[in-house]
Order: structure tokens, then sequence, then C-alpha cells
């Protein structure tokens, strides 16, 4: 094959892989494997011309082949190396004479040579120019004398040259364009989190609700650290929005967190941010929570979930405002409220051990307990006019109403999903409603609003009213047990109705109902999360963390560790 035929079979690779997105180091990679191919040579490297702090000039080795791999690791300082500033200042493909007393910069780095001077060799290089700059250096050495000679090897390597300035221009034109990028969604991001946030909507005229606004104006100028207790359902988040908005960070960040959904090995990047390089897939460096919400607040959502290990870390921020990247020696301090948000009894968790007293007390300056929405008398049905409208609108209806017997049906329900399970239960009874055969309309005359009757809703009579689940043949009030392939199924009214709540707290009760869903869950499934997690209509991370708390595992199984 002759020589011209050898270059073009090398360089066309190249050039079909200057569109494509490969990483640099690959890029770099392939460019000189492709150059060692052309010219055959024991070493060959790619050298970046940068500028140091002081105006010195240094070459950095991005690619080598053939060289010990701690080369990538040096900085050759461009005026103790007279042959690379020869190369720089030739302009051109350069060969130095085998027997050149200029210094060689790899002496002790040639893979076959480590550790002892150069004996004598052919080396040659060229300056690769970008936009009529000097970019870097091609270096090639080969250990047999002559092995460069004549004019070939020069104009080969010049060619070469030519293309590779090309493949490095292309490279670093990526990199600007996907930095560029990522500079845009983190500018779109930031305006996102600094947009104002509208004033949430705390609907209801009950004297409950009307307490919990007064004690939200009173605590939202403050950048006191707020706990909002709660079942689940209540709302807790829009308080915490209601709390921003009403604050003087309202038109900084609202950063919201979901602490049970995050994976125990990511809490800390999750929180804290990271650098690149501080963990397997950290391939760029990362804000966290805290530094997004500089200024502004931080919503902790499920504070609860959180393991010790975090607590202990998040204690320290919440003391001295104090974080630390991942990956990253130095220290930053943030600006940022605290709102938490739990419906655990936090107490109880401090006395079982499960959090640490002194980050339950950290968060808890100030508590806000949200009502259930059986304790707010005559919030239910303003409640339901509000997700009336708004799905009306979504499904482009020209009217909807609630009949006085479905009015009736949600003033009498207990409501344990509190105003989550009452939106929910609105949405369905439209649904269930529009299956209805409705009569034609007259002509020309407006349609007659859809009317939502108590069966629509699909409510069960009693349903959660009184939740004491235990064995039932020793304890004559349980609630039945849950079909173990729906758990979720409605429970039996009569059997449901039968139960006595007078026996234990609410919270128990729930407490032990719930144990009783996950575990049927899990025995009905064999004890495999995933067909659970289906079941009971849960993230599969969020019920193994259920698990844990509870205590549950499979026969013959440990306990879950936290």
């Amino acid at each position: 094959m002759t020589a011209n035929a050898l270059l073009l079979n090398a360089l066309l690779p190249l050039v079909a892989e200057l569109s494509s997105q490969l990483p640099e180091t690959e890029r770099y990679r392939r460019l000189l494997a492709a150059l060692r191919t052309v010219l055959p040579a024991d070493a060959a490297a790619l050298l970046r011309c940068e500028r140091g702090a002081d105006g010195s000039d240094w070459l950095r080795p991005l690619a080598i082949d053939g060289l010990s791999p701690d080369t990538l690791g040096r900085r050759f300082r461009l005026r103790e190396h007279p042959r690379f500033a020869a190369l720089l200042a030739a302009g051109q493909a350069l060969r130095f004479p085998s027997d050149s007393p200029l210094p060689d910069p790899y002496d002790g780095l040639v893979a076959h040579h480590s550790g002892a001077p150069l004996p004598v060799h052919d080396c040659m290089g060229c300056v690769l120019q970008v936009d009529g700059q000097p970019w870097g250096l091609l270096t090639l050495d080969a250990l047999q004398p002559g092995s460069f000679a004549g004019d070939a090897p020069l104009a080969a390597l010049q060619a070469f040259s030519n293309l590779a300035a090309a493949t490095v221009a292309t490279a670093a034109r990526l990199r600007q364009l996907e930095q560029s990028v990522h500079n845009e969604r983190q500018r779109a991001e930031h305006f996102r989190r600094h947009a104002p946030l509208a004033a949430p909507r705390l609907l209801g005229h009950s004297s409950a609700m009307r307490a919990l606004q007064r004690d939200i104006a009173t605590v939202a100028a403050s950048d006191l650290a707020v706990l909002i207790t709660g079942e689940t359902g209540v709302g807790k988040e829009l308080v915490a929005q209601a709390l921003h908005a009403q604050s003087t960070r309202a038109d900084q960040a609202f950063v919201s967190i979901n602490c049970a959904a995050l994976p125990d090995q990511l809490v800390e990047s999750e929180l804290f941010g990271h650098v690149r390089g501080a963990f397997t897939g950290a391939v760029s460096d990362r804000q966290g929570k805290f530094e997004q919400a500089h200024h502004g607040t931080l919503f902790l959502d499920e504070v609860g979930e959180l393991p010790l290990a975090t607590q202990a870390k998040l204690l320290r921020v919440l003391q001295s405002g104090q974080i630390q990247r991942l990956g990253l020696d130095r220290e930053r301090t943030v600006d940022v409220r605290i709102i938490a948000a739990t419906n655990q009894d936090l107490a109880a968790a401090v006395r079982d051990g499960r959090m640490r007293a002194d980050f339950y007390h950290r968060l808890s300056v100030y508590p806000l307990q949200v009502p259930p929405l059986r304790a707010r008398e005559g919030d239910v049905l303003v409640l339901a006019g509000y997700f009336l409208e708004r799905t009306r609108s979504q499904f482009g209806l020209d009217g909807v109403r609630l009949e006085a017997a479905a009015q009736a049906a949600l003033l009498a329900h207990r409501w344990p999903g509190n105003v989550r399970e009452l939106e929910h239960c609105i949405r369905r009874a439209v649904l269930h409603a529009l299956r209805r055969p409705r009569p034609p309309a007259a002509p020309q005359a407006p349609a007659a609003p859809l009317g939502i009757r108590a069966q629509d809703l699909a409510l069960v009579p009693g349903s959660m009213a009184s939740t004491h689940p235990g064995d039932p043949a020793e304890d004559p009030g349980r609630l039945p047990p849950a079909d173990p392939l729906n758990p979720l199924a409605p429970l039996d009214p009569a059997a449901s109705a039968a139960a006595d709540p007078t026996n234990t707290g609410l919270r128990q009760a729930v407490a032990r109902y719930e144990r009783q869903l996950v575990q049927q869950a899990l025995e009905a499934h064999g004890y495999r999360w995933a067909p659970a997690a289906r079941a009971l209509q849960l993230d599969r991370a969020n019920l193994q963390r259920l698990a844990k708390r509870l205590g549950l595992h499979a026969p013959g199984n440990p306990p879950l560790q936290r």
C-alpha cells in the first residue's frame, strides 16, 4: 500500500467521526491511534498549550500512546523544554536530528525505557493551529534511528496535523456547546426557582383553619424553622408555600424535596451537591438543594424518613449554615429558611431512637398542626366546590353540580385521606356521572348541568371511621383483613362499622392498620418488593423504608436495618 493510500485510510474514519458525539478522551485516543498507523512510532502524544497564573506557558498532555500513564498528570513548562519550544516556533512539522543535544522531555517516560534516559532515537512533531493560533503539539518518538528519515514522514505528519487541528477544534466547539446548553438550563432553572410563588389558596372558613391561618401570619415574617405536622393528605406543602409566600423571602426560591424518596446513597449529593468525579456517574458539578434555596426557603417533606446519619449532617447545616459538596474540601455558607413536614409523631420517634433529639428540636422551633378534614366543620363542601370547578374546566364541561344526597354523603364521610381523598373522590365522581346516560337537550337549549349523585361518589359508609387492626380472635372490634391481592380495596362496611374506636387512639389504630396492609401485601406476593409496591400503589423504595420503620421482614430473614 502506498504512503498516500495509507494516509487516506487513516484519515477517513477521523473525518467521519468529526460530527459524532464522542467523549474528548476517546476522540483524542483515536487520533493518536490513527497517527501511529500512518507513522509507526514507539510513542505519541497530544499536548495542549496553556497559560499559567504567573503568565508562563505550559504544555499539558491530553492523550498519550506508548508513554507511561503518569505522563497524563504532568505539566511541562515551556521554557524548561527546548524541544517543545522549537516545535512551537517552527510553526510546521519539524524533525530533530537523531543526535540532537537538546534534552528529551520524555526521558524515563517511554514505556520500554521507563526510568532511564532515552538512547539516540528519532523525534519529530508539529504544532496544531486553531483559528490562526497555536493550540498544541503532536509529538512522535521512534527508538530506531532513521525511522523518520526523508521528506515523506514530515509531509505525512504535516497533512495529518491539519486534520488533527480540525479534530481538536471540533471537540472544543462541542464542549462549548455543551457548556452553553448547561448554562442555559441552569439559567432557566434559576429563573424558575426565583419566580415569585403565587400565594396558595388555603380554602376553608372553619375555626380550625382560621386558627391555622393566624399562626401562619404570625411566624411567616420570621426566619424561624417551622415543623408542619398533620395526617396524610391535609395539605402540608400548601401550608409551607403559604409560609414562604408571606415571608420576606417570597421573591426568592422555594425548593421542595421529598426525604422519603431519596435513595440512601444519594442523600448527601441531593442535599449538598457534588463536584465532577466525586463518585461514579458524577459527570459534572451539581448544586444541592441547599445551594438552590440560598436566600430562599427549603421545604423538607417527610422529614421523619431521614436516616440518623443524614440527620447528623443536616444538624450541622442548621447550626452553622455551612455546607460542603461531595468531593470538595472547601465549605460554603448558605442562607436558607427551613420548613419541614411529617405525618409521623416525631416525639415518639425520638423516644424510639429513630430521630435525634437535637435535630428534632432544631426543626420544631415553631410547630404548626394542620387539622384533619373531619375537624374542619363546613369546609368539606367549600373544598368540594373548588375541586368540582377545577375538574369541570379540565374536562371542558358546561356545568357540574352536587345533588343534595351527594352533599349529605360528603358531610357524613370521615375522610381518612383528608383533602387529597376528597379531591380524588370528586374527580372520580365526575367520571362516573359522565358514564351515566343523559337525556338529549332540546334544540338550541343550554345543556343541563351534570348532576353528581351520592352513588357517583362511591363512598363506603363509615369507611375507616374506626380502624383497629388486630387478631380477630383477640379483638372482636378488628377491621376485616384487606384483600391480599388488592390491599387498597374498600373495606366491608358492615364489618367496619362493628369496629370499636374507643379501645385505642386514632394514631395507634392507623399505625396498626398500616402495618396490617403492608404485611398482607408482602405475604400475598411472596415478599417481593416490586409487586407488593404496585399493589399498595407505592414506590418500591418508599415501601422498603416503610417496612424498615414497621420492622417487617420475610420469615427467616432478619429485620431490615435503617
